[in-house]
């Protein structure tokens, strides 16, 4: 490499570089005003209860909602699952095979679009389904006991707002 293009690779580095350094006065005031942090946080923790929970009956806290979002009548589609959990249509593939491995639910493709596949759960996942259910209610009531219930419905509609303004 020569000497000019050397200094010239040597000089956009140096204005790419950030002006400021990122000060212990920044870095506490993002600690103190983070919703993404707390939020994390937070999830962590309810997540890790509800993991408890349902791992004695092989589940994990997400796959029980997955099941539970298949409860009804009419079959979402992959699509329809990725929209309404604010996730992208790979992920939700991903967390569904080990689910469908295990005869829980069923994945079938449109017999008009064979791009469209719809989800549905089987007779074994609503009996593990049902077998979860008191446990969800143990580790629901303890995490909602965390919080004031004056507050509950209003941190449930805040949730629900950021969730659908996104």
């Amino acid at each position: 490499m020569s000497l000019e293009i050397g200094l010239i690779s040597i000089y956009i580095l140096m204005a790419m570089k950030p002006k400021t350094a990122v000060t212990l006065k920044m870095a506490q005031t993002v600690l103190k005003n983070c919703m993404c942090l707390r939020v994390q946080r937070a999830s962590r923790v309810v997540g890790r209860m509800f993991d408890d929970a349902f791992r004695p009956l092989g589940l994990n806290n997400f796959q029980f909602s997955l099941l539970m979002l298949l409860n009804r009548p009419i079959s979402p589609t992959i699509g329809g699952l990725a929209a309404g959990l604010s996730m992208d249509r790979t992920t939700i593939t991903a967390n569904l095979k080990p689910l469908e491995r295990r005869g829980l639910l069923t994945v079938r493709r449109d017999s008009k679009d064979a791009r469209i596949k719809f989800v549905a759960l089987t007779a074994a996942g609503r009996t593990r389904l049902a077998e979860c259910m008191s446990r969800w209610q143990a580790a629901n009531a303890s995490a909602r006991a965390i919080l004031d219930k004056r507050n509950l419905q209003s941190f449930y509609s805040d949730l629900d707002h950021i969730a659908e303004n996104s």
